[in-house]
């Protein structure tokens, strides 16, 4: 692939550039399973729920979608809720409560193939951004040393300031590309999660690559990826 076919590249962060998607996982997991048992619930929260329902979407539409798929109506209550609020905004922020005690715990390591493809864009002076649907996206960028990397970064904070729909809207990604001054159809998108590459499908880009990390190569076809690759290294010229 010709890297400088386009002048924009638009990555995702979790599950993209750094394995945080497993760490988004296993909290969801938690609250969420935490969540059904004080219900009475038999059936657990799994992996597969998180693809299907949470994987790439603004965190209390992850929440609504999940607790529909399961009959559970609660109210939506607003997003200053206390993590111990059962609404979708407070469950929401349990949620992300969890995910930054395991992040400040363990921390986080980029994944070496999507660093090696950010310097070969860099070397070409190609332009970058992030966006995700996460609002802590600028602590996931600071705790794997790469905040100096992206000129631009929309995440779920900028999308609520400007009003922007999550994914799989394209608006946010279409909002990075005007932020760089680079015409959609010049944009890469690349994503990892459905919704994201639904997203990059949804507008007129000229490229969506798909990141396989266990979603599946057919999936993200379907859902519209132009190319999948299992890791960004697959990108780098030798």
């Amino acid at each position: 692939m010709d890297l400088t076919a386009y002048r924009a590249w638009l990555f995702d962060l979790d599950g993209v550039i750094t394995p945080t998607a497993e760490v988004h996982m296993r909290a969801w997991a938690d609250m969420f399973n935490s969540f059904l048992i004080s219900r009475g619930a038999t059936e657990r929260y799994g992996d597969e729920d998180y693809f299907r329902h949470v994987d790439g979407k603004p965190r209390y539409d992850g929440v609504r979608d999940f607790l529909n798929s399961r009959s559970i109506s609660l109210p939506e209550g607003t997003p200053e809720d206390d993590p111990e609020e059962e609404t979708v905004c407070g469950l929401g922020n349990r949620k992300n409560a969890v995910f930054n005690e395991i992040l400040e715990r363990d921390g986080v390591t980029a994944f070496p193939g999507s660093v090696a493809l950010l310097d070969q864009l860099r070397d070409l002076g190609v332009e970058v951004a992030v966006v995700s649907s996460s609002r802590n996206a600028p602590q996931v960028l600071r705790a794997a040393g790469l905040s100096d990397r992206f000129g631009v970064v929309i995440d779920g904070n900028v999308a609520r300031d400007e009003g922007l729909a999550g994914k799989p809207a394209p608006d946010t990604y279409e909002f990075a590309s005007d932020s760089l001054g680079v015409a959609h159809e010049q944009s890469v998108v690349i994503e990892d999660a459905l919704s994201g590459v639904a997203a990059g499908a949804a507008g007129s880009f000229g490229l969506v690559v798909g990141v396989d990390r266990g979603v599946g190569e057919a999936e993200l076809t379907r859902a519209g990826a132009d190319v999948v690759v299992s890791d960004l290294a697959e990108l780098v010229r030798a």
